[in-house]
């Protein structure tokens, strides 16, 4: 989240990506860092023991949010 919100305060676009386990430690983490509304994209846990086709899965569902978050202007200075 630290790089995420470093870039989004020099104006680069950024989406920090994370597990649905850490849904809850992204968020307090995006508003201690003061971008409450940082882009955000959550994949489905577990990713450590995923394969790499069930990773592809993940990604291959994530990469449309992905590029939406990347185009918002929700945090943009």
């Amino acid at each position: 989240m630290h790089d995420t919100t470093w870039f989004e305060i020099q104006g680069v676009p950024a989406v920090f990506l994370a597990s649905s386990e850490f849904v809850d430690a992204a968020e307090a983490q995006a508003k201690a860092l003061g971008l409450p509304g940082v882009q955000r994209v959550i994949v489905p846990h577990p990713i450590q023991d995923a394969s790499d086709d069930e990773m592809r899965t993940k990604a291959d569902a994530a990469v449309q949010s992905v590029l939406a978050a990347l185009t918002q202007s929700t945090t943009r200075h």
